[in-house]
């Protein structure tokens, strides 16, 4: 098949296209390098069956596809509180450029959709039918209210003008690729414990992740992709729950590192507990996350080193 990756040069999507091109498909990668990165796809350019497109999700554009996998958007805090209202128009604005162009030329469309639809949530762990505890109008809004429209228009697309849609609900996901100034919690860990640098933990470390490998994840995207039994929403993530010191020990260990855990207030509206429940996804897709923690820690700590410590 033909298939549009938006947001293909990203972390999630840059993973997402090297599957695509495996499995034998040709693969239009689109973005406009807010927070992707030319190195991530680099490796990718002299593939006859890959294209690369710099455009901006927000402003319409054309292209005769198969699939549609919309990853367009940045991801953690520290990106997508830099300008939330283009945030909020990335989910936005691009989910109706994507399901517009899906509905033209009748092609099924995935959002990447996020755990941040539940806000802090009431309910643990997490199901589908949870319907969230966000605030609307708070610092995180722009991402989590953002998304949550998103899937508003993909199932009013889906119900008016019969697009095939799938929504996949993705929890907190790491692996190489990762950008070292990107807030998230694995890849501060990480770079302060091998620059030997005090780790920072926001509130008290009791509150709970589950962390995803960036393979996993992507199999389970394309798997939702590749059935016809749901639409979704379906979470994807790993059910291992973990508090942040439990994560910021297994750093320190695996990297042999000298740094302290210190700790700072919390930040508002930092979700206390995240942890999808999965039994959709093993139910219709056959899915479960297979990679360990530790393991997916050790080939991400690998890839820092390699990255940004290979000289020292």
């Amino acid at each position: 098949m033909r298939i549009l990756v938006t947001g293909g040069a990203g972390f999630l999507g840059s993973h997402l296209c090297e599957r695509l091109l495996n499995e034998g498909h040709e693969v239009l990668c689109l973005d406009n390098f807010f927070t992707g990165r030319k190195d991530n796809i680099q490796h990718l350019l002299g593939n006859f069956r890959f294209e690369l497109f710099r455009h901006d999700v927000v402003d319409p554009f054309k292209a005769e596809v198969d699939q549609i996998y919309n990853l367009a958007c940045p991801a953690s805090p520290i990106h997508y509180q830099y300008n939330p209202i283009k945030t909020t128009k990335t989910s936005v604005m691009g989910a109706i450029n994507v399901l517009g162009l899906a509905k033209r030329v009748k092609a099924r469309v995935l959002q990447a959709s996020t755990s941040e639809v539940y806000g802090d949530p009431t309910e643990h762990p997490q199901t589908e039918a949870y319907r969230g505890n966000v605030n609307p109008i708070g610092p995180r809004a722009c991402y989590d209210e953002g998304k949550r429209c998103a899937e508003t228009l993909f199932f009013d697309y889906y119900r008016e003008n019969g697009v095939d849609v799938r929504v996949a609900r993705i929890f907190n996901t790491f692996g190489p690729r990762m950008l070292p100034n990107d807030g998230r919690v694995v890849s501060n860990f990480i770079l302060q414990a091998l620059k030997g640098e005090d780790i920072t933990v926001y509130g008290d470390g009791s509150q709970t992740r589950s962390f995803c490998y960036v393979d996993d994840l992507v199999d389970g995207m394309y798997r939702l992709m590749s059935q016809t039994e749901t639409v979704g929403p379906i979470n994807l993530g790993n059910p291992g729950e973990y508090t942040m010191s439990e994560l910021a020990n297994r750093v320190i260990e695996l990297t042999r590192s000298r740094s302290k855990i210190v700790y700072y207030p919390l930040p508002e509206d930092d979700p206390r507990q995240r942890q999808p429940d999965i039994a959709l996804a093993q139910k219709y897709l056959g899915w479960e996350p297979k990679c360990r923690l530790d393991e997916g820690l050790k080939r991400t700590v690998d890839f820092f080193k390699d990255r940004f410590f290979s000289d020292t």
